[in-house]
């Protein structure tokens, strides 16, 4: 299994993410290649730092980085050697299996989208995120790749979310919702109303519409929306947990009585901070494209990394491409067959 890493985007700079591979390489034997693509000079640099001589390191040198304050698009036009751009043509020539990037998120979806093209019949990609709950995990799709969706996408949403949950978290037949401002068939918007109707009409367990109360009460396994809503929701979510953490800390350290029982439930609190922590996912997967894409978050640390490596391998593991093709190719027929007034883009 080959591995390429654009090691220049991310917060603190071409070292975590080479250690973060170093971790990977340790866990797993099966990786048989990694490119470190980005600044030659810098990735030996960190080489040296995380004393990491594996046979399996490549090095792919790329004279730019895309940044964060760069437009995806014009970013990318302009600078044409960027580790994302040499990243990704490494996957579409076939000498890489999967790519992880924790750089620019629109510019790896531009990236993505003009490289690897989408899988037929899929007309918008989308990010994956998975969010631990107390007894199980729900993907959140779109969390952030396309800010406007049309009926169809929130189906294939649908689809692709469902498809993960099943092929790599685990859940034998997820149960797939909707994100609306009520449980109820009528209640939402236009883009909910329509895409309600196509998502019934598929091969899903779909439940219907839930609200955000739902979310954490093991009610839903696959959140369906468009990026706008679910990046809001995503950011939330991940700044409520740090502030809740923040929080306890200081008032559990107010007095010694407080001090008491902090240590006393310590083993409790020490299971919820593992079950909370991000870097047990790593990153979201890119979903609907032809190749296997993760987005690690750009404050990504070495066992964030490791662990979007992991959750790469076992995407590719399940050939989660090709039972996506095949499951949007059948919602979409029965959609069509259904005679809906929402039109279906058919495969090119």
């Amino acid at each position: 299994m080959r591995i390429v890493a654009d090691v220049m985007g991310g917060d603190h700079g071409c070292g975590v993410v080479i250690e973060g591979v170093k971790l990977a390489l340790e866990a797993s034997s099966t990786i048989t290649e990694v490119h470190l693509v980005g600044d030659e000079p810098s990735i030996q640099t960190g080489l040296k730092q995380a004393r990491l001589d594996d046979q399996r390191i490549r090095i792919v040198h790329a004279s730019e980085a895309l940044t964060m304050e760069d437009k995806p698009v014009e970013g990318l036009r302009k600078k044409k050697d960027c580790s994302i751009l040499r990243a990704m043509d490494l996957l579409k020539t076939g000498k890489a299996d999967a790519l992880i990037s924790p750089g620019n998120t629109g510019g790896l979806v531009a990236a993505s989208t003009i490289r690897l093209r989408k899988i037929d019949g899929v007309d918008r990609v989308g990010i994956a995120t998975v969010i631990p709950t107390q007894e199980n995990e729900f993907v959140l799709l779109d969390s952030g790749a396309n800010v406007e969706s049309r009926p169809h996408h929130l189906l294939h949403y649908a689809v692709m979310g469902s498809v993960y949950s099943r092929e790599v978290l685990g859940y034998q037949k997820p149960r797939v919702g909707i994100l609306s401002n009520g449980t109820e068939e009528n209640k939402g918007n236009e883009l909910t109303q329509e895409a309600f109707k196509l998502c019934r009409q598929a091969d899903l367990n779909f439940i219907g519409n839930v609200e955000g109360h739902d979310l954490f009460h093991n009610r839903v396994d696959v959140v369906v929306c468009d990026g706008f809503v679910g990046n809001i929701v995503l950011k939330t979510i991940e700044s409520f947990a740090k502030g809740l953490a923040g929080w306890l800390q200081t008032e559990l350290t107010k007095n010694p009585i407080r001090m008491l029982g902090a240590l006393l439930a310590k083993n409790a609190l020490r299971t919820i901070k593992r079950r909370m922590d991000p870097d047990a996912y790593g990153g979201a997967p890119l979903l609907g494209l032809n190749g296997n894409v993760m987005k690690a978050h750009g404050s990504a640390r070495e066992r964030a990394i490791m662990n979007a490596i992991r959750l790469s391998t076992e995407a590719i593991q399940n050939q989660i491409n090709q039972v996506i093709r095949d499951e949007i190719a059948r919602a979409n027929e029965r959609v069509s067959a259904a005679k809906l007034s929402v039109p279906i883009p058919t495969a090119a």
